[in-house]
Formats: C-alpha cells, sequence, structure tokens
C-alpha cells in the first residue's frame, strides 16, 4: 500500500440512522485481492486488498440491501474483480465499469450478464491519464443498446470546459461526488452555481450526493457539507444517488467511519420521503429498474 495512504477504519459503528429497507450503497469499490485480481501498471496509486467479502460484510453491518460497485482506477480497465463481486451478490449488487474504444459488443455483453451496467468517465488528471472526448463518446454510444449509464468523474475547476461535452452524451449521465465543489467558495458561488444550472437544464444528468470527507475543510461531522449537497437533494429529488465511497481510496488526512458517514444522510436529506429516492427509489430506478 502506498506510505502515504490510510488505512480503512477497522470497527465502523453501527448507525444511529435507521436506512429504509432495500437501501441501496450506490457508489463503493473493491481492491482486489491482487492475488487474484492484479493492479493495473499503469495506475497512480497501490491500494491494500479490500475485496467482496469486506464489502459485503460492510453492507449487511450498515443495513444495505444493496451495492454499486464502481470500478476503481488502480485496477485501469481489468474489470474482473467487480464483476466477480456482482457475480457473488447475485442479484444485490451492481456495477459500473472503465472500458476503452477497443470494446467489444460480446464483451460488453459478458459484462451485462455479470450485472454490469454503466461506464465511467474519469478526467481526474491525479487519478489517470487523459483521454479524449472523442474515444468517450464512441464509447457512450456503444453502451446504449444496453441501456447503461454513464459516471463522470471530474473537479469543479474542469466543469466549465466540459459542460459542451456532457451535453452532448446519449443516456444518462451521472456525476461523482457532486462535481467535487470548492466549499470554502459557498453555494452561492458561480462555480457551484454552474453545476446546479446544468442538472436544471438536462434532466439527463443525475449527481452522486456523496463524500463529505473529500470535500470538507472542517473535518467530521462535516457540517460545510451540508447546504451544497442538501441544496441538490431539495431541488432535484428524483436524480440524486448515496454511496460509502468504501474503502475510501487515497484518503490522506483522516479516515472516515461509515457508520457516522451513514448518520450523515439525514441531514442532507431530511424528509422520509427524500430519504426513500436517494436511498431505494432512485438507485433502484436506475440499476435495477427490472424490479421497479
Amino acid at each position: 500500500m502506498d506510505p502515504d495512504w490510510l488505512v480503512v477504519h477497522p470497527n465502523p459503528k453501527a448507525p444511529e440512522f435507521k436506512l429504509p429497507a432495500g437501501a441501496v450503497d450506490a457508489h463503493c469499490h473493491v481492491f482486489g485481492p491482487s492475488a487474484d485480481f492484479p493492479y493495473a501498471p499503469e495506475r497512480k496509486y497501490t491500494p491494500k486488498d479490500q475485496g467482496k467479502d469486506k464489502l459485503f460484510a460492510l453492507r449487511d453491518h450498515l443495513g444495505f440491501a444493496r451495492n454499486v460497485i464502481v470500478q476503481a482506477t488502480c485496477h485501469g480497465k481489468d474489470n474482473r474483480a467487480v464483476m466477480d463481486a456482482c457475480r457473488t451478490a447475485g442479484d444485490l449488487a451492481r456495477g459500473i465499469a472503465s472500458v476503452g474504444a477497443e470494446v467489444t459488443e460480446a464483451e460488453l455483453a459478458e459484462m451485462h450478464a455479470a450485472g454490469i451496467r454503466g461506464v465511467r468517465f474519469n478526467f481526474v488528471k491525479r487519478l489517470v491519464e487523459a483521454t479524449s472526448p472523442e474515444v468517450f463518446q464512441s464509447i457512450a454510444q456503444k453502451i446504449q443498446p444496453f441501456g447503461w449509464s454513464t459516471v463522470v468523474y471530474f473537479e469543479a475547476a474542469d466543469l466549465e470546459r466540459l459542460v459542451p461535452f456532457l451535453t452532448t452524451l446519449p443516456g444518462i449521465i451521472v456525476v461523482d461526488h457532486m462535481g467535487r465543489p470548492d466549499i470554502c467558495k459557498g453555494v452561492d458561488h458561480p462555480d457551484f452555481q454552474r453545476f446546479i444550472t446544468l442538472m436544471a437544464d438536462n434532466p439527463n444528468i443525475w449527481t452522486k450526493v456523496t463524500c463529505p470527507e473529500r470535500l470538507s475543510l472542517t473535518g467530521p461531522p462535516y457540517a460545510d457539507v451540508i447546504p451544497f449537497a442538501r441544496s441538490i437533494v431539495e431541488r432535484f429529488p428524483d436524480r440524486v444517488l448515496w454511496g460509502t465511497d468504501w474503502p475510501h481510496p487515497n484518503m490522506k488526512s483522516h479516515m472516515p467511519d461509515d457508520g457516522e458517514l451513514v448518520d450523515f444522510i439525514p441531514q442532507i436529506a431530511p424528509t422520509a420521503e427524500q430519504q426513500r429516492k436517494l436511498l431505494v427509489d432512485n438507485p433502484m430506478r436506475l440499476y435495477w429498474p427490472e424490479s421497479t
């Protein structure tokens, strides 16, 4: 494991907040185990193994019913760890893959059978090498016959240049972590309002109101992030998702307690209706449409 990383919390608390029945952790990862699923040679970081068994144990401990497992950049475009976890969980997990322009229809069909329901486009330069918008466009077109969505990860400073690209992508687009707003600027700053406008103008754009531990300037209990996430939940209640981000890759300031992260949910989604949409209705509609 990279020496400046923090180790995942060894004993997360049992949440005080009782999740609604059928709740989905819609953003989490698996790392390896590397003996079975080696990390990519081109990776920008090396994690400690945190495989499917630990993820599913955390799911049960926190009170979730299902997971959406997102391909971690340390595994590159080798999606076998995510596919294996989805196959093991059966109907209790779906996956988000990373693929290249060369991916074939047969490969996509195999992924779909394993439980993959989307692809992730990463624009964070410290995590991946740059990929041209044209490549991402070609991938987005290839996944449409499967009914998949696209997950997009970028930082707030990149949004203005990405807006033209995002508005041309087909299908549903899910933005990771609210586009990583700069919390110190406040919710009324043009940078965050640009993201709000993007969502308001395009009904196909969803977002994950996730990762207060990555955005906060004050640390736990992440009170400075609440106005950002709550404003999105209130305005776009049918297009928001939530997830733990376990096992919290690249955390260097503090390692969050996943039970405390669950207890953060009612602060950003105060009503039972908002909580049900955020945690059950929305992820089920997007990733398990056959069950809704």
